[in-house]
């Protein structure tokens, strides 16, 4: 079980859509982020990615309350965190700063969502319920930060009690947007059941209709789902044909695609070592 918590989110794009509100900064914000999700070079994004962050940490001290700069925190320190960083301890350290950024934003957002990780489940699918549309970016902040949280903590038996409010929180999304974040949604809740067998709690045919419904949302352009896809459902249900069709598929592809050629380029990376790695495994 401990191991299966170990999940890999090279899937987490960037999903920052970066609020450098003020003094002409907003077309920085938004030309900088395309700039990093479509380079190709991720060696290059890995090194350039600290200075921005400091950078967001300063202009969260600035403003502890300001959502837009808390949602860019969770974001960048999760996909960092997921993306670039191999040492334990700093993975840990780091995505407890991206989890602390998206809980703050949710509750900047709205008050109703002030420690909502630690309500009972009653009580957080209650407050959940009466989230709309105008929640939906804060609440996708605190899910990236959670996921990268737990697969940091996956010795923390904790992170096994929080898995059914993190995939409740991802239903939540689906049902105001099925179509947020390009796919993301669903790919992540694929992750979220696959990661425990039917006996605690798992559900592998629902895990296989979410990274469906994500290959037809994304029409297979991002390839990141189907490295998910063959990471934890192929291999949680022992169907090596899947696996390897999926991963080959992967390793053909063009990665050139708008918004999604770094993620590409990782998920290649991430295909080669699960292929390598699948005989001794199946």
């Amino acid at each position: 079980m401990k191991n299966r918590m170990r999940f890999v989110f090279i899937f987490l794009q960037l999903g920052v859509v970066v609020f450098l509100h003020g003094c002409g900064l907003s077309n920085l914000g938004t030309n900088l982020n395309q700039a990093v999700l479509n380079h190709d070079d991720p060696v290059m994004i890995s090194q350039a990615l600290p200075s921005y962050l400091l950078m967001v940490d300063s202009l969260i001290e600035g403003d502890p309350e300001d959502e837009d700069w808390l949602r860019a925190g969770a974001s960048m320190y999760s996909l960092y965190a997921a993306t670039f960083v191999n040492e334990s301890h700093r993975a840990k350290v780091l995505s407890e700063r991206a989890f602390d950024y998206g809980q703050r934003a949710l509750c900047s957002e709205n008050s109703d969502g002030c420690g909502l990780t630690n309500f009972p489940f009653a009580a957080f699918e209650s407050t959940l319920s009466e989230f709309d549309e105008d929640e939906l970016p804060a609440m996708y902040s605190l899910a990236l930060g959670w996921l990268v949280w737990a697969q940091n903590h996956s010795d923390d038996w904790g992170v096994v009690a929080a898995l059914p409010k993190m995939e409740r929180l991802l239903e939540r999304m689906i049902e105001l947007d099925p179509m947020y974040e390009n796919g993301k949604l669903w790919m992540y809740s694929g992750i979220l059941y696959s990661l425990r067998p039917p006996a605690m709690g798992g559900n592998p045919d629902r895990a296989r209709q979410c990274f469906e419904q994500a290959l037809l949302v994304t029409e297979g352009r991002d390839l990141s789902v189907k490295v998910a896809y063959a990471q934890y459902y192929a291999r949680l249900i022992y169907d090596r044909e899947l696996h390897d069709r999926l991963l080959f598929e992967v390793r053909q592809a063009d990665v050139h695609a708008s918004d999604m050629t770094l993620m590409n380029v990782l998920a290649q990376q991430q295909a080669a070592q699960l292929l390598q790695s699948a005989g001794d495994y199946f």
